[in-house]
């Protein structure tokens, strides 16, 4: 009576994630698109037409009205509204997948095997396409102040089409190996053990389910050198601000060692 009730709740757990994820990723969108927006308003030509209009407004007081000012403004305040929105989306999105790892307690181990993987996918391919770091090259320059040089925030996918279109291919294929690939087939190899472990086939693939395992910290290397290349010391001028897109991605890396930890425990109590 009681897996009755768990495992449409499981389910239902899973459609949570879905949506949290969907608005997470969508208003981390909308963040990096008031940010570009924020971002061509600090070009030099823009901040000497605002140290100009601070000049007016010092000579004229209430009787000048900066527009450019109010506009910028309202842009901030977009922005951080939709930052707040992404991380509170995104800590439901947490919140939600821990719900579902309580599972363990309740259910099979190929149950949750199988939901787990299921989770890791979901939150692997929010890890994967949502924003993950955004770099603003930027200078002071004297009576202009703050100068933004170049701005970029890209997720993983991103990132490795940019590398790839920039030239550094052996980089983009080397995250796309093992922050696309791998992943992904691990998942799938953990789906298909626990979905089909009675079968012949299913076992006679468990040597490659282990092999797999073993890459399973090549996810935080990689993640690791990810962040150093993007954030490589170019002076005092860079400016690095994580995005959700790291928090789902690290999420995943947690969950896919706790879910293989699982199948590997399952497959031993079938050989006992």
């Amino acid at each position: 009576m009681i897996r009755k009730i768990l495992y449409p709740l499981l389910v239902l757990l899973l459609l949570l994630m879905l949506y949290f994820g969907i608005k997470s990723y969508t208003f981390a969108i909308e963040y990096e698109a008031q940010t570009t927006e924020l971002v061509s308003h600090q070009g030099a030509e823009e901040q000497a037409s605002r140290q100009l209009s601070k000049l007016a407004k010092s000579i004229l007081g209430d009787f000048y009205n900066d527009k450019n000012k109010v506009m910028v403004d309202t842009i901030r305040a977009q922005q951080d509204y939709a930052m707040h929105e992404a991380k509170q989306y995104m800590y439901y999105f947490m919140a939600t997948l821990a719900v579902l790892l309580l599972a363990y307690f309740f259910i099979s181990l190929r149950s949750f095997t199988i939901f787990g993987a299921l989770g890791a996918m979901i939150t692997l391919t929010f890890g994967l396409i949502t924003p993950i770091l955004m770099v603003t090259i930027h200078k002071e320059v004297e009576y202009l102040g703050d100068i933004v040089l170049s701005f970029e925030s890209k997720g993983v996918v991103g990132s490795i089409i940019k590398l790839w279109d920039g030239g550094d291919i052996i980089v983009a294929l080397v995250i796309l190996l093992f922050s696309v690939i791998v992943p992904i087939v691990k998942i799938l190899s953990l789906l298909f053990v626990s979905i089909f472990v009675e079968s012949k086939f299913a076992h006679s693939i468990v040597k490659f389910f282990k092999m797999i395992g073993k890459w399973s910290m090549v996810d935080v290397f990689v993640v690791a050198v990810f962040l150093v290349y993007l954030t490589a010391n170019k002076g005092d001028v860079s400016r690095a601000e994580v995005e959700v897109g790291l928090y789902f991605f690290l999420a995943y890396v947690i969950v896919s060692m706790l879910v293989s930890l699982s199948a590997d425990r399952m497959l031993h109590k079938l050989k006992a």
